[in-house]
């Protein structure tokens, strides 16, 4: 497996889940245009929101280290890529999920809260944009293969 397809393949997927969420908030945003801070009335879904999001970003992190601490370090490097580009995949949709269910709550009760929240999870799936970096410090490589993925 090239390491640069590899991480220019992660890179790709990473824009597009995280553009789609931007154009989605956008949309949502533009529709509603209107801000409430009242609770009054709007039912378990508000309060709801912030307990997914939580779910979400906490969810996201043990899942991820507990499926790359499970990558052997015996392992062929293209297995262990191909195991790490599954944890992200799960940690990206751990983030997005919760985003998602905070725009539809802003876009049913117009209420500023879900929308921050959601707001906020895009900006952390920004954050975990994948790198060479990230490869060798979550997944166990032999010296030969930290070398590898360094100089690709």
């Amino acid at each position: 497996m090239e390491i640069k397809s590899f991480i220019k393949s992660l890179t790709i997927m990473h824009l597009f889940l995280l553009i789609g969420l931007s154009i989605f908030t956008l949309w949502v945003f533009l529709q509603i245009n209107s801000f409430n801070t009242s609770t009054a009335g709007q039912g378990v879904v508000l309060y709801m929101v912030p307990v997914f999001a939580m779910l979400g970003y906490f969810g996201s992190q043990w899942v991820f280290k507990k499926m790359t601490s499970n990558i052997k370090s015996e392992s062929r490097l293209e297995e262990k890529l191909k195991k790490y580009q599954s944890a992200l995949h799960i940690k990206y949709a751990l983030i997005e999920i919760p985003a998602f269910i905070g725009l539809f709550a802003y876009y049913n009760t117009a209420n500023a809260l879900p929308l921050v929240i959601s707001v906020c999870l895009l900006a952390y799936l920004a954050a975990q944009r994948p790198n060479k970096a990230n490869i060798i410090n979550n997944i166990p490589l032999k010296a030969e293969e930290k070398e590898q993925i360094q100089q690709s």
